[in-house]
C-alpha cells in the first residue's frame, strides 16, 4: 500500500514529503493507521545531526493511530484496535523485561540505532524501490507504519487520537521521571531544568506525587507560563538569574530533594546537579550529543550523599504505564488539554519543528490523515 511520509534524506535538511510504499505485516507484525504523531525534539536531534541515523529515515516516534492489518500469530489486537506505538520495544523474556526495566532491552535498543526490524529488513520502500530506515521501530510520520505487535499498545477507543499520542512518549517519561527513576514523595522540593514537552510532565506529575516546592527553570518566558499552567511554584528565567544561586534562595540555601533535567544540554545537567541538596536525587532526562560531557563534584557526590542517574523512557513499563495514563486522565489528575498548543497536517511538518525551536509551543502534533491522497513527489 502507499502512504505519505516525510522522510529524512541528509542531516540539516528539511524533511520531505514522498509518497512511499509501505508493505503488508509479516508474522508477528502490524500496519498501523496514523492518526496523530508527536513533535519532539528527539526527531530534532536526529534532523539536526546532533544524534546519527542512517538515511533515508521517517522519523516520528510518538502518536497514536488504528490496526489496519495484522500478520499471522498476532494475538494482542486485531484490525480496527486503537493503538499507541512504543518506541522502545521490548522482547518480554531478556533479563531486563524480566527485570521490570524494558527500556532497556538489546532488541529495542537495535532498532532505534539500525534503522531496521528485528529481521534486519525495512518495511518501507521508496517510489524507485530503494528500502527507506523505520525510526525507533514505529516512524509515525507516515500516514501508514508497519511494525511489530510488541511496539503497541490496544487502548480504549473512547481515548481521543491527539491525547493518546501526547501520552504516548512526553508524557509517559516525564510521569516515569517522578514515579520510576526516582520517588518524590508528599512534601518534596522538586526542580526542572527546561519546561518543554517532557518537562512540563515532571512539572505536573511532581504536583501529582504531591510535590509541595516545584522550581521551573527555562530561559524562555513562555515555557514558564506553561509550567504555571501544569502546578509549578516557583519560577526562575535562567536568562536572566544564575539557576542555582535561585532555587538555593527559593529553598533556604538547602537545594532541592530531587532535581530534573530535561533538555540534554551538560550545562543544564551541571546546574540540576548543583541544585540537588544533600541525599537529594538528580535525574537526567534529556538526550544529549554523544560528544556531550559534564562536569560533576565528585566530592558533593560522595561527602553530599547525593545521587546521579539517567532515566530512558521514564524507567517505565510502556504496556501497563500507559494505561495508568489513560486512567489518571480519565480521573482529571493528568492534564493533556493544556500541553497539546498546536496541530499541523502532515505536509506542515517543517513549519511545525520551526515553531518548536522557537519556543512557540508546549506540544504540537501533526495529522497525517488531514493530507489529501498520496502523490509522488511532493517537497514539503
Amino acid at each position: 500500500m502507499e502512504a505519505l511520509a516525510a522522510v529524512l534524506h541528509q542531516p540539516r535538511e528539511p524533511l520531505r514529503l514522498e509518497t512511499v510504499e509501505v508493505l503488508p505485516p509479516g508474522p508477528g507484525e502490524i500496519t498501523v493507521r496514523m492518526e496523530a504523531a508527536g513533535v519532539c525534539h528527539s526527531d530534532l536531534h536526529v534532523m539536526k545531526g546532533d544524534l546519527a541515523m542512517r538515511t533515508p529515515i521517517i522519523l516520528g516516534h510518538e502518536g497514536a493511530g488504528v490496526v489496519e492489518e495484522i500478520g499471522a500469530g498476532v494475538r494482542s489486537v486485531e484490525p480496527g484496535d486503537h493503538v499507541i506505538p512504543i518506541w522502545r520495544m521490548s522482547c518480554g523474556r531478556c533479563e531486563y523485561c524480566l527485570g521490570g526495566r524494558p527500556a532497556l532491552c538489546d532488541v529495542g535498543t537495535a532498532m532505534r540505532f539500525t534503522g531496521l526490524m528485528p529481521d534486519g529488513l525495512t518495511r518501507f520502500r521508496s517510489a524507485s524501490g530503494e528500502p527507506i530506515l523505520h525510526y525507533a521501530g514505529v516512524s509515525t510520520f507516515s500516514q501508514r507504519s508497519t511494525m511489530p505487535e510488541a511496539a503497541a499498545v490496544k487502548i480504549p477507543r473512547t481515548v481521543s487520537f491527539e491525547h493518546a499520542a501526547l501520552i504516548g512518549c512526553g508524557v509517559i517519561t516525564g510521569y516515569g521521571a517522578v514515579m520510576h527513576a526516582t520517588r518524590v514523595l508528599p512534601g518534596s522540593s522538586v526542580a526542572v531544568v527546561g519546561c518543554g514537552g517532557i518537562g512540563l510532565n515532571i512539572v505536573q506529575t511532581a504536583r501529582l506525587a504531591g510535590a509541595t516546592t516545584i522550581v521551573a527553570v527555562d530561559r524562555v518566558a513562555s515555557k514558564l507560563d506553561y509550567a504555571r499552567r501544569m502546578g509549578a511554584t516557583h519560577f526562575v528565567n535562567a536568562a536572566e538569574d544564575d539557576p542555582v544561586a535561585a532555587v538555593k534562595d527559593i529553598t533556604g540555601g538547602r537545594g532541592v530533594e530531587h532535581a530534573f533535567e530535561a533538555i540534554g544540554v551538560a550545562e543544564a545537567i551541571e546546574q540540576a546537579y548543583d541544585m540537588t541538596r544533600k541525599g537529594g536525587v538528580c535525574v537526567v532526562v534529556g538526550i544529549a550529543p554523544p560528544t556531550a560531557r559534564a562536569r560533576i563534584d565528585v566530592n558533593a557526590l560522595v561527602y553530599a550523599e547525593k545521587t546521579l542517574k539517567g532515566s530512558i523512557y521514564g524507567s517505565t513499563r510502556p504496556r501497563l504505564d500507559l494505561l495508568t495514563l489513560i486512567d489518571l486522565h480519565g480521573q482529571g489528575l493528568i492534564d493533556l488539554d493544556s500541553l497539546l498548543t498546536r496541530t499541523y497536517p502532515l505536509s506542515q511538518i517543517n513549519e511545525a519543528y520551526a515553531a518548536l525551536e522557537r519556543g512557540e509551543v508546549a506540544r504540537s502534533l501533526v495529522l497525517p490523515q488531514q493530507d489529501p491522497a498520496p502523490q509522488a513527489g511532493i517537497p514539503s
